[in-house]
């Protein structure tokens, strides 16, 4: 396999985990403004945060596997996500009444990691 290859398919994993956590983060913010109208304005900036911290980890993320090295530089990605994003973070979530510090944000970015892992993982194979 080529190494253009490689990079296509590394690219269309994370574009499946990027449409996957928008097709359900969206609904929810929707359904929080119908519900909850005086809650909007906050959900909208807590949802765009998230939508924010979720594309700078995916950017970093194919950055990281384009390069070959993707193990064992989590320190080195979380800097480079909070670079791209943390600022703008603690802004929308000031917008919504939440006081984050760098390090909130940073558990928040964990936390999108966390989620995109998992939802990467492949099915555990049942037994025949």
């Amino acid at each position: 396999m080529s190494f253009l290859a490689v990079l296509e398919e590394v690219g269309k994993d994370f574009e499946k985990g990027l449409v996957w956590a928008v097709e359900y983060a969206v609904p929810v913010e929707k359904l929080v403004a119908l519900l909850f109208p005086q809650a909007a304005p906050a959900v909208i900036a807590v949802a765009d945060a998230t939508t924010l911290i979720q594309g700078a980890v995916l950017l970093v993320e194919q950055k990281y596997a384009a390069s070959g090295a993707q193990h064992g530089t989590g320190a080195q990605k979380l800097a480079e996500v909070m670079t791209l994003a943390g600022s703008a973070v603690v802004s929308l979530l000031q917008q919504a009444g939440i006081l984050a510090t760098s390090g909130y944000v940073e558990s928040l970015v964990s936390a999108v990691v966390g989620v995109l892992n998992v939802q990467a993982m492949p099915a555990a194979k049942t037994a025949a």
